[in-house]
């Protein structure tokens, strides 16, 4: 009879490694799916806000466009780039500092006129993205395109006036010029972009020498417009004046005409009654008036009509209708 001894170690049992690389994988291929859902699910939305819009692309090629609010997309699928669409500025002729200091920039900003002077003028640029398909993939540097052309815009435009108007009364029209024409440009360019406005920031000679001339110009003209606005207020108060005068000469002078016309017609009529009582009594009648003429002519003397024959001689106020009150 055979006896058999077996030893068992007394200490942890140890763990099976087939079983917990098992698990680790099953734990790492359960934290992918929920990744992956994650991103599914959260790549499935996006927002656009009141000041951009996105343009949506699937491989490449260009799907929609959307404005603000939450959309839908295929993940992994379609892509979504936002486009800002507000109002950006931009100095054309001079750079910003950091401490908000205009530094001009002469390559930019210095400018021949019509009348071959030269001038340094910059100018504030506005502008906004107007079609952001275009913006995103028909340039690669749409801005550098703008300032550009803006900056060929402008020169062709002040080379067409006389230094005076480019410093002066000028500024607007061309201002408008530029706006007008550098709009066109852009239309045909493509890029996207369009133009808000544009102004004119300042606009002076070069040296200073020419500067201070212009200065004395400058205050020569604003004299002349002193003078000339005097001279029209000058004038504002007298028209009244003299057309008050020239409508009381005019008044009076119909009614001159009105009493002369009066007079004329009451003689006329006194003519026809005369005459009437000529043709009725024309002996009467023409001593009547024979004495009533010589009265008129010699008011003051006494004259005596007498035939030569009569006892009696009469005086001719007694003809005339006053003797008899003396």
């Amino acid at each position: 009879m055979s006896v058999k001894f077996e030893f068992k170690p007394s200490g942890p049992k140890a763990p099976d490694m087939k079983k917990v690389f098992g698990n680790i994988t099953k734990y790492i291929i359960t934290a992918i799916v929920v990744i992956l859902a994650a991103m599914t699910v959260f790549g499935s939305y996006y927002s656009v806000s009141e000041d951009e819009q996105a343009v949506v692309t699937m491989f490449g090629a260009v799907q929609k466009v959307e404005s603000a609010g939450l959309h839908f997309k295929i993940p992994f699928v379609q892509k979504v780039k936002k486009v800002d669409m507000t109002t950006h500025g931009v100095g054309i002729g001079y750079v910003v500092e950091g401490n908000g200091q205009n530094i001009p920039v002469d390559s930019d900003a210095k400018m021949i006129t019509s009348d071959f002077n030269l001038i340094n003028i910059d100018f504030y640029l506005e502008y906004r993205v107007s079609d952001p398909v275009q913006y995103l993939y028909n340039t690669d540097e749409p801005e550098l395109i703008l300032a550009n052309e803006a900056l060929s815009c402008i020169r062709a435009t002040v080379s067409d006036y006389p230094v005076d108007e480019v410093m002066t009364t000028g500024k607007g029209q061309i201002q408008s010029e530029i706006r007008e024409m550098l709009a066109k440009e852009l239309n045909e360019k493509q890029v996207g972009l369009q133009v808000v406005n544009i102004t004119v920031q300042d606009a002076e000679p070069p040296t200073a020498a020419v500067a201070a001339a212009f200065k004395e110009v400058e205050t020569a003209r604003q004299g002349k417009e002193t003078a000339i606005n005097a001279a029209n207020k000058y004038r504002s108060e007298q028209i009244p004046a003299a057309e008050a005068d020239a409508d009381r000469i005019v008044q009076a002078a119909e009614a001159a005409r009105q009493a002369r016309i009066a007079e004329a017609v009451g003689q006329a009529e006194r003519f026809n009654r005369m005459y009437e009582e000529y043709q009725k009594y024309p002996l009467i009648t023409k001593k009547r008036m024979f004495y009533e003429s010589m009265e008129e002519i010699l008011p003051d003397m006494k004259v005596i009509v007498t035939d030569g024959n009569t006892s009696q001689l009469l005086p001719l106020e007694g003809f005339t209708g006053r003797g008899g009150d003396e």
